[in-house]
């Protein structure tokens, strides 16, 4: 059983936007970090952005400009929005969570499968 599922990944065009989400098949209470992680084949894992319980947010110096995080505890518990999409943009993003309480009890270290992006020019 996936602990996160995302959705709305996929194809879009350079210049473009696209914005998918990470969803719990549970109530979330509260959640101590999440953050989007991107993964191209053969390349390290990159940490594109981060939003805390406070909703502090945080991005990776190359992105700040064209990516948005956003959370809420209700349904898609965090979002990421990404514009003026460029080919580097394509490969696999995914949610995690540091930790988080929801109605299956304290949590730690969640991840979701991954959604896939491509960017063509």
């Amino acid at each position: 059983q996936a602990q996160f599922v995302e959705s709305g990944g996929g194809v879009a065009e350079v210049g473009g936007s696209l914005t998918f989400s990470c969803a719990a098949s549970r109530k979330i209470f509260s959640f101590s970090r999440l953050a989007w992680y991107r993964q191209a084949p053969g390349k390290h894992r990159e940490l594109a952005a981060t939003i805390d319980g406070t909703g502090i947010t945080d991005y990776a110096d190359s992105l700040w400009r064209r990516f948005t995080i956003s959370a809420d505890n209700a349904e898609n518990l965090v979002s990421l929005q990404m514009n003026s999409l460029v080919t580097e943009d394509t490969t696999s993003y995914h949610c995690h969570a540091d930790s988080l309480t929801s109605t299956w009890g304290y949590e730690r270290d969640i991840w979701g499968q991954g959604t896939r992006v491509t960017v063509s020019s």
